[in-house]
């Protein structure tokens, strides 16, 4: 724990130095709140109950932990999928990239007819936000692996199944937790996004109210809010890397 603390040090320091500039620079410019508001403002929204925080982050929590979990189990069935056979591969690699280079946000109304507004559609979004970086990264865990391991089980007469138990999703393991980190930052903006355009509740929604009133200090409080969601699942994601890649964290110590 004191050893993780003196690395967040300079994070903390730099976070501070930018939040104390940022007041000075307000204070020394006049300049209206409306513009941009001092941190103490944005201090003083993030606490205003007015804006019902609690339930506006719970829905956008409850979006994007469902659109992260429905990337990564869909992900990674599809990556190991197309690293089973090149038949595979050339069968779902295509849709995958077509449905992949689609704009997610000219998807939404269809999710709308097909679901109606609410948190499903938005979990959807954001699955389609999350899950490209989950499904390349494990295809390329899968199939990146030394030619002699595969050779020598395959010399022992293994089961295809038991070298990708045994020796491939092991293998796969640090470019898997790669693809997570990457789509739990995609899913928090698949999930906001969604919000814009089919819910009228969760902090997308806090956003517009605000902008309507000019209340620009509500807005920064929930940009604050979106990003301290992206950061707990990514630090979640680290956390689970730590649990089952131990000897990685020891090979950086």
């Amino acid at each position: 724990m004191s050893r993780w603390i003196r690395k967040q040090v300079p994070t903390i320091l730099g976070l501070l130095i930018l939040i104390v500039a940022w007041q000075v620079f307000v204070i020394i410019t006049h300049i209206k709140s409306y513009l941009l508001p001092s941190p103490i403002e944005v201090l003083r929204a993030l606490t205003d109950m007015r804006w019902r925080w609690h339930e506006q982050v719970l829905v956008t929590t409850i979006e994007v932990i469902g659109g992260f979990a429905l990337s990564a189990v869909i992900g990674i069935f599809l990556g190991m999928a197309i690293a089973w056979s090149d038949l595979s591969r050339r069968v779902i690699m295509p849709f995958i990239v077509f449905l992949n280079s689609l704009p997610k946000i000219a998807m939404a109304p269809l999710f709308i007819i097909w679901l109606g507004y609410g948190i499903i559609p938005n979990i959807w979004i954001a699955f389609l936000c999350a899950f490209f970086p989950i499904t390349i990264n494990s295809a390329t865990g899968v199939t990146e692996i030394e030619p002699d391991m595969v050779d020598l089980a395959r010399s022992l007469r293994v089961p295809k199944w038991k070298i990708f138990l045994k020796i491939r999703i092991p293998n796969a393991l640090p470019y898997i937790f790669t693809g997570l980190k990457i789509s739990a930052t995609m899913a928090v903006v698949g999930a906001v996004v969604g919000e814009f355009i089919a819910s009228t509740r969760g902090l997308a929604s806090v956003i517009m109210s605000a902008q309507a009133s000019l209340s620009t200090h509500a807005i920064f409080a929930a940009l604050i809010w979106i990003s301290a969601l992206g950061l707990v699942l990514f630090g979640v994601i680290s956390g689970l890397e730590r649990l089952f890649m131990p000897w990685a964290y020891l090979q950086k110590g």
